[in-house]
């Protein structure tokens, strides 16, 4: 670590009411290096990053810029001083123009006039930098794709002079194509002597970019040191506060019977003609590419989305439509659990019981004592993390909120679950916990279908692996017999133009 660094916050102090979200939480960053900041949903580290972008304003503690104190007073303070932020959620104005969002809050004006000429000539400079030279100024920024309208944020941060970019989880809806050019970008910012602070759940990441880290744990910095001189096994457990052997535990469990039989599914675009045998007691794993039809594949099988071809569960025929598939015991995790997946403004207890409230209903009046008893028996189950379960759902972490999800899928007494990136976006200890409880749901006999972009937790959890490629479910094995190499080839055809060519 250099004498001065160009980023130190020193006992940082952030309360809400009665929560500490920051407790004398410190980090430091040289000019044109990468500091991952780790650790689990709810430890901080969106928190500590807010406080330095202005968006929160610390309890007490010190920030000093360049060897100069610095005090933010808000987000405008904060980019003027050459510090931006990469939210996770894209920060974007859609209808404006990728150019009027880059210079947005940093035009200069001289009697009420715009100088557009000589902006843009910084704007044409950052879209370069980011590799989006081609790319029309005057286009709008909501019809980019998710991984443009990230890189047009970035350069609006070169565009403002950043010294410091705050990545808040940044390639949590970026295929991965999309990733290594991000990564590219961050390599070059790098080398122009910016500093960068990086959240990440994924440690892959943290070692392709990061030169050092930070763990924080409860609102405490708990660790930090060279990302080179450390496993990951100690990087967990400074995460969790305890000894983690298995990063992927699974409850044993035995495949029984096919029971759930799919032909010829096929949608309005994908899937295309999927065909597939669920057993009772599997953990069915759904790799492929994003944009390759593992969503509408689950969509379809539940019902949500139109689609011909036949569905039978115990060689009974099951019909269209979601009230047909969850009497039949079809329940569905969506990977959108923000938008789709979850009511926010409702609590826990309604969030779990909203789709099946049956059992406490005598003539139209709800018990909602027995409706309650319930809910809580089930946030025990899948261990949520909450003060009651009357809390809003959208106070809790991502992870806990995806528990409350898997809580609803069992209230509703699903015995074939299909689960959309159930670990999409949480930490590494409560994706131990929902591995873990994926296999106990499998012994108890239930089917699992688990989509995931993540190639080492589906080799590790899943019984069997199949491969979506452009709509269609190109080959299914036992997942001891696919390596992560095979399925990328699988993923994107190459399996079965090598095996054309050497036939």
């Amino acid at each position: 670590m250099s004498a001065s660094p160009l980023l130190e916050m020193q006992k940082i102090c952030k309360r809400f009411g009665p929560t500490i979200a920051l407790d004398n939480v410190g980090l430091e960053v040289n000019a044109g290096e990468v500091l991952a900041l780790i650790g689990e949903n709810g430890a901080g580290k969106s928190t500590l990053l807010k406080v330095l972008s202005g968006a929160h304003r610390a309890d007490s503690g010190r920030v000093k810029l360049a060897g100069q104190a610095f005090q933010p007073t808000g987000p405008s303070s904060s980019r003027r001083s050459g510090i931006a932020m990469i939210y996770q959620e894209l920060n974007l104005a859609p209808d404006l123009s990728v150019e009027d969002n880059i210079l947005l809050g940093q035009v200069g004006t001289g009697g009420g006039s715009l100088f557009r000429a000589k902006q843009r000539g910084r704007v044409q400079d950052a879209l370069e930098t980011v590799g989006l030279a081609e790319l029309d100024p005057r286009a709008r920024a909501g019809e980019q794709s998710v991984a443009t309208q990230q890189l047009v944020e970035i350069a609006r941060a070169l565009a403002s002079d950043a010294k410091v970019i705050l990545f808040d989880e940044p390639t949590s809806s970026l295929p991965q194509r999309d990733v290594a050019r991000l990564f590219e970008i961050i390599d070059r910012l790098k080398a122009s002597g910016i500093a960068i602070v990086y959240i990440s759940h994924f440690l892959e990441e943290v070692r392709r970019v990061a030169d050092r880290y930070t763990v924080l744990r409860d609102g405490h910095s708990v660790g930090s040191g060279d990302v080179a001189a450390v496993a990951d096994e100690e990087i967990v457990s400074l995460m969790v506060g305890r000894d983690v052997d298995d990063l992927f535990p699974v409850a044993p469990h035995e495949p029984r019977d096919t029971w759930v039989e799919a032909k010829d599914i096929t949608g309005s675009g994908y899937p295309k003609s999927v065909s597939l045998q669920l057993r009772s007691g599997e953990i069915f794993g759904v790799a492929g590419l994003v944009g390759s039809g593992r969503t509408e594949l689950l969509r379809c099988l539940f019902g949500l989305d139109t689609a011909r071809g036949g569905i039978s569960k115990e060689k009974r025929y099951v019909g269209p439509g979601v009230r047909a598939r969850m009497r039949a015991g079809f329940g569905m995790l969506s990977e959108d659990r923000k938008s789709e997946g979850l009511a926010q403004d409702m609590s826990i207890i309604e969030n779990i019981t909203i789709s099946n409230l049956r059992p406490y209903s005598t003539v139209g009046i709800l018990n909602l004592r027995k409706r309650d008893v319930k809910a809580m028996e089930l946030m025990q189950k899948v261990e949520v993390k909450a003060h009651c379960g009357h809390q809003l759902v959208s106070e809790l972490s991502g992870g806990n909120q995806q528990k409350v999800a898997i809580a609803r899928i069992l209230h509703q007494e699903s015995d074939i679950l299909l689960m959309d990136e159930p670990t999409k976006g949480i930490d590494v200890g409560t994706k131990a916990e929902i591995y873990r409880m994926m296999g106990e749901l499998a012994a108890e006999g239930k089917t699992i279908v688990f989509v995931s972009s993540y190639l080492p937790e589906l080799l590790a959890v899943c019984d069997r692996i199949g491969v979506m490629d452009r709509g269609q479910l190109c080959e299914v094995r036992d997942a001891a017999d696919w390596s992560e190499n095979e399925i990328l080839k699988s993923a994107i055809g190459l399996a079965e133009e090598e095996a054309s060519s050497g036939s």
